[in-house]
């Protein structure tokens, strides 16, 4: 785990850095109106050049309000009798905002090791907005 989180908190590009780390989710299938994120993990130098401690890397994984869409189920962002969206939509790649307590934790193994990436399962509705840039929420 400290290894992984340290790659992923040191990656150049945190979008990318997310994608790698997942890796393969040709078999993972989404159902209904859920949407899977990956916990985006901030930087581990910050701006002003402090090495964050690895328990603060690990704090990010339980306080985090920002994911990165990774897979949409069928039904997400469609308006039914309950939920009605406006047309608005997101697509894997994009930042979101969540409250950590309304999701579901769970990590994807990597190949040939017994570390994962933190992941979270959200409903739709539950997503609170959209943001270009990760870092500036805190």
């Amino acid at each position: 785990m400290r290894a992984r989180l340290h790659e992923i908190a040191q990656a150049a590009d945190p979008r990318q850095g997310l994608v790698d780390s997942v890796g393969d989710l040709s078999g993972v299938e989404i159902f209904h109106n859920l949407v899977l994120l990956a916990s985006y993990i901030a930087p581990e130098k910050t701006p002003g050049g402090i090495i964050r401690p690895h328990h603060s890397l690990v704090e990010d994984r339980f306080q985090s309000v920002v994911g990165l869409v990774l897979k949409c189920g069928p039904l997400a962002f469609k308006d039914d009798s309950i939920a009605k969206f406006g047309g608005v939509t997101v697509n894997p790649g994009e930042w979101v905002l969540y409250r950590p307590s309304d999701t579901q934790e769970m990590f994807f193994r990597h190949l040939n090791t017994n570390e994962g990436t933190a992941c979270r399962l959200i409903e739709d509705t539950l997503i609170k907005g959209r943001i270009a840039d990760p870092a500036t929420v805190y």
